[in-house]
């Protein structure tokens, strides 16, 4: 077997797999989100330049943007796409951990064709899909996509100016209780198709969400107090007997640490200004006393002014709660595109599962093509639990059950997860007696009610535990 032959073996174990997943189950390929996700590596990793194993470059385990927030590990970027289908994974890759995001999608989108079988599935990512390159690359084969659009593009900025003065012809398209808190304000969102499209010839949607606009509103108000919190701080360490910072070059780098930190750069405002520093001295030495002289000693020293710039914030507020989405599909409705682009946490929901219940990270191995393949075991790990949830639960909407009494104190539990199946099948214990390498007698587990009834539902067999009571 050559090179090409072992890549080729690899890469079609993965596409058979996912393609004998759909067939068995049914799996929908019409939606597939795509995200990815920083592993972090514990260890030197020696090797400071990519190398080849088998005629094959494997990813570089480097420094980069560190979505675990740990910039001090090393890592490989994880890169997972699921159907929207119970969030089922269809294809994973990993690559450099120092790889822009923008640089995978169009690798990825070529590899679902090939998993898919077809061109119309609609692919859904984050903003970093959004750039020429991947866009075309889609368009130009006959694919669908939807995305949001970055803040760093023009569309976006003229939108945020226009309305400042104009108000869109908004259209509600949902009004329902706060999700999250039982007395909290009411979840109402509001889309815009936007006349303009963008600079790729598609549609562009706007979004307005209550609760985004509540928290926008918030976030902003909370940083701006903490930012004036610090330079009134830096103040008053500036005019106290004291101050450390003697030079503006070094005051206008505390401020400028300050705002950039907070993120308040366009908000708050500060800058250095001289001020007297009074101090009054005994005349003459000794315990002072009525009559004692004091004289006035008056140095020169550096202090700060700070303030908010209100009309900045007022300016921002008035796009609170606003996100622009971008679709190169006009068969698709404003809404169609609002609801493809909030099933997005489908896939993030994989992600937390690897990184907590399967443990994915840290990763203590050296060998890097050790390490595809273990990553290719969490991947079929996540598609078997994927898909025993996907079956438990079809199974309860078609016998009309609302909950199973998967938590402690037979509490009910309207969504299982496959965590919570197998931790109630952990209990299920077969016991051997033996005598002299003579079995003497087997003991078969007694199944509970609640395992039985997943067994049934799951159309497992009974007898696969030994037991057909």
């Amino acid at each position: 077997m050559t090179v090409r032959d072992i890549i080729t073996f690899n890469a079609g174990l993965l596409t058979s797999t996912v393609v004998a997943a759909g067939e068995r189950f049914g799996v929908s390929f019409d939606e597939l989100h795509n995200d990815s996700t920083s592993v972090k590596f514990c260890g030197q990793y020696r090797r400071t330049h990519p190398h080849s194993i088998r005629g094959r470059r494997p990813p570089w385990i480097t420094y980069g943007h560190s979505k675990d927030h740990r910039p001090d590990l090393k890592q490989l970027l994880f890169i997972l796409t699921a159907s929207v289908d119970a969030g089922a994974p269809v294809q994973f890759r990993c690559k450099d951990g120092n790889t822009n995001d923008t640089r995978t999608h169009v690798e990825t989108w070529d590899t679902l064709l090939e998993v898919s079988g077809r061109k119309d599935f609609l692919y859904v990512a984050d903003s970093k899909l959004c750039t020429r390159d991947n866009v075309e690359h889609i368009d130009s084969k006959g694919g669908r996509f939807v995305t949001v659009l970055p803040r760093s593009r023009s569309e976006d900025k003229r939108f945020r100016e226009w309305i400042q003065s104009f108000e869109p012809d908004w259209e509600q398209v949902w009004d329902c209780p706060n999700p999250r808190k039982k007395y909290g304000p009411r979840n109402i969102c509001n889309v815009f198709r936007h006349p303009a499209p963008s600079r790729e010839g598609g549609p562009v949607t706007w979004v307005w969400s209550s609760p985004l606009k509540i928290h926008q509103e918030q976030r902003r108000q909370e940083k701006i107090q903490r930012a004036t919190e610090d330079l009134a701080a830096l103040r008053k360490q500036l005019e106290g007997p004291r101050p450390r910072l003697c030079s503006p070059f070094q005051i206008e780098e505390r401020i400028e640490s300050i705002v950039k930190r907070l993120r308040v750069t366009d908000y708050v405002r500060a800058w250095v200004i001289p001020f007297d520093r009074s101090k009054f001295l005994q005349e003459k030495p000794g315990r002072p006393g009525r009559q004692t002289r004091y004289r006035k000693e008056t140095q020169a020293g550096l202090s700060i002014a700070y303030e908010v710039d209100e009309a900045v914030v007022e300016y921002d507020k008035k796009s609170d709660g606003m996100y622009p989405l971008l679709t190169n599909d006009r068969s698709l409705t404003p809404l169609q595109v609002l609801e493809a682009h909030n099933r997005q946490p489908t896939i993030e929901k994989r992600f937390q599962q690897a990184k907590s219940v399967h443990e994915i990270a840290p990763v203590f191995l050296k060998n890097e093509s050790r390490i595809e393949a273990l990553f290719f075991l969490y991947f079929l790990a996540l598609l078997l639990q994927a898909l025993i949830e996907r079956e438990l639960r079809r199974a309860m909407s078609e016998e009309g059950i609302e909950a199973l009494a998967f938590y402690p104190e037979r509490r009910a539990c309207k969504n299982p997860t496959a965590r919570r199946i197998f931790q109630l099948f952990s209990y299920a214990d077969r016991c051997t007696l033996s005598e002299q390498a003579r079995i003497v007698q087997l003991l078969e587990p007694e199944l509970t009610d609640l395992q039985k009834e997943i067994l049934r539902l799951l159309k497992i067999p009974r007898r696969a535990y030994g037991s057909t009571r």
